[in-house]
């Protein structure tokens, strides 16, 4: 079965390699900004207090057995993050398994509006719906392959791109396996899920966490004890995507079918 990939994300020759080509210097200037980018300890939260990134440390968690494919996820994405129509951030793929042959998957607009009714002509056995973002890995091949640093992790788990110093270059959407990155046409920068960084860090949920109406999608603190996240990560069942790729994804699924990975 052919794995499916971020719909919104072109191939390596329609990307943009404007820059590549600057002087070394100032690639280095950039990639030293991205340090001054991140204060030691902590930023201000919710009511003007401190967000200490040194005590969160952010995961995620999908549970495809909840997921109805309703589309509100990635709707309230592309609102709360001014996401470019025909990109990503997050989207959906519906998997429909028949009693013999391949898996059909599809994704039609990310499944922002949707999805038809199964396709009867498959003789489908099972269908079910898997919500994809950035896998905030621990071992990120995208941060690894950018050459001016404008990829970078934080410390308390989330991976951002810098537009200020990102050259456009598209290695870190080449080198992301999960589809995740895709260059933005405004802002002919890498972009990518953030899990709504401007929203954590306020206390706040991710916005598609924030909509979902049945809680397919939630986030959790492994830094926090009493997050009930971590009893679930802990006592469940939980799969990540590729997990042969050894890139230590942050984002779990609950209900994962073989099919998926």
């Amino acid at each position: 079965m052919t794995k499916k990939r971020n719909p919104g994300l072109r191939s390596c020759e329609e990307i943009s390699r404007r820059g590549f080509l600057r002087s070394s210097t100032e690639a280095a200037v950039g990639a030293f900004a991205i340090v001054l980018l991140l204060p030691e300890g902590s930023a201000e939260g919710t009511n003007g207090a401190e967000y200490d990134w040194n005590r969160h440390r952010w995961v995620y968690l999908v549970d495809t057995t909840k997921c109805i494919g309703c589309g509100s996820c990635v709707r309230a994405c592309r609102s709360e993050n001014s996401v470019p129509d025909g990109m990503y951030r997050t989207w959906i793929e519906r998997y429909e398994i028949p009693a013999e042959g391949e898996s059909h998957v599809d994704s039609p607009s990310g499944g922002e509006h949707g999805f038809d009714p199964v396709t009867s002509s498959l003789n489908v056995q099972k269908a079910f719906f898997v919500p994809k973002i950035c896998n905030h890995c621990r071992a990120t091949p995208c941060t690894q392959v950018c050459p001016v640093g404008a990829s970078f992790s934080t410390r308390d788990g989330v991976v951002l791109v810098d537009p200020e110093h990102c050259i456009g270059c598209g290695y870190c959407v080449q080198a992301c396996p999960y589809g995740s990155r895709y260059i933005n046409p405004t802002t002919h920068t890498a972009d990518k899920c953030t899990l709504c960084y401007h929203r954590i860090t306020k206390g706040l949920k991710t916005a598609c966490v924030d909509i979902c109406p049945v809680g397919a999608r939630q986030l959790g603190d492994r830094d926090d004890p009493y997050d009930p996240v971590n009893e679930i990560l802990a006592t469940r069942r939980v799969q990540v995507l590729q997990p042969e790729l050894l890139t230590r994804p942050e984002c779990y699924y609950l209900g994962l079918d073989m099919e998926v990975r």
